[in-house]
């Protein structure tokens, strides 16, 4: 099936489960919202350009609060159907690059906002497609760290984020290494390293 497309499948799933008004990991959005910038973002590029650029965000508000007020079941069958036709989004190849990471974040965002959450089990497609993510984003979210930021997994994989001095390594799974650098802690990592070192890297601003 694809892990972009699984993961949006199971998300639908979950939004339908929680309703409208559950918490995410997202801020103060709600599930309404963060529906509504899954679907803003893969049928309004027009609009979508203000997730980075600033002087499109009042317009992006605009758009984006227009399909949070779309009735909920109208709503998820908007995520759940995926990109139209003649989105970027559409060809399988680039879905699965672009929005394995999109959707697998999200969907835990929506998991773990709920105390009691739970990683969910290995899954080998999956977990190879977020180590692929992992390499090839890693940089970006641990570029101005001072210290060096390595990650490792359990079963020996090994990627570099940021050469340089007093190198803290983080331990996990891809996807709990994956959460951690796109900002969440709310994952199960562990830190190997000085102790100054790893407060240094705790205290990045991660993600996006």
């Amino acid at each position: 099936m694809g892990v972009a497309k699984d993961e949006r499948a199971q998300l639908s799933d979950l939004f339908a489960e929680v309703g409208p008004d559950a918490p995410t990991l997202c801020g103060d959005w709600k599930t309404r919202d963060l529906a509504a910038h899954l679907v803003v973002r893969e049928h309004r590029p027009d609009a979508a350009g203000g997730i980075l650029v600033k002087a499109l965000a009042g317009y992006l508000q605009k758009v984006q609060d227009g399909y949070a007020a779309k009735p909920w079941p109208e709503l998820v069958d908007l995520v759940r159907g995926g990109p139209p036709l003649l989105s970027i989004y559409r060809p399988a190849f680039l879905d699965e690059l672009i929005n394995t990471t999109e959707y697998y974040v999200h969907h835990e965002d929506v998991r773990r906002a709920v105390p009691g959450w739970e990683p969910r089990p290995a899954d080998n497609e999956r977990d190879r497609a977020l180590w692929v993510a992992l390499k090839r984003s890693g940089r970006m979210f641990f570029r101005n760290s001072p210290v060096g930021v390595n990650a490792r997994t359990p079963s020996g994989r090994h990627t570099s984020f940021k050469r340089g001095p007093n190198t803290v390594t983080l331990v996990g799974e891809p996807g709990e290494l994956l959460l951690y650098a796109f900002g969440r802690d709310e994952c199960r990592i562990e830190f190997e390293g000085e102790q100054s070192s790893i407060s240094v890297v705790s205290g990045l601003n991660r993600g996006l």
